[in-house]
């Protein structure tokens, strides 16, 4: 979990203090990036509150996920099809997934928690 805050915390700093800019040829390529990034960060987060978070796992799909995208998106443009689509499409469903369990998990976790503090009265 910390990895994932770390990262998360690193990006944006870097992103904020840096006067980078990106070429518009690879707008498709950096927005599937984003994409992956954060279907796999609310992937991470999911899975520590699953307890089931592993580094290895959060690390190696990071950059899977990143690398398949982006071969997506360099296939498409090669072929004239707009490949890039069909990976914001699965990474969105994939995150919008995540954070509706990130959500149902810590709404369970909150009314226990108010559950057991009403009995303790």
């Amino acid at each position: 979990m910390w990895l994932s805050i770390l990262g998360l915390i690193l990006g944006i700093s870097l992103g904020l203090l840096t006067d980078v800019q990106i070429p518009s040829e690879y707008a498709n390529y950096l927005s599937i990036a984003v994409l992956a990034s954060l279907d796999t960060l609310f992937g991470g987060i999911r899975a520590h509150l699953q307890q089931m978070y592993d580094d290895k796992v959060f690390v190696s799909g990071f950059f899977f996920n990143i690398a398949l995208a982006a071969g997506l998106a360099f296939l498409g443009v090669h072929l004239g099809v707009d490949l890039y689509l069909a990976a914001i499409f699965a990474f969105g469903v994939r995150l919008f997934q995540n954070i509706a369990v990130i959500r149902r998990i810590l709404l369970a976790k909150w009314s226990n928690k108010k559950d057991i503090e009403e009995a303790a009265r």
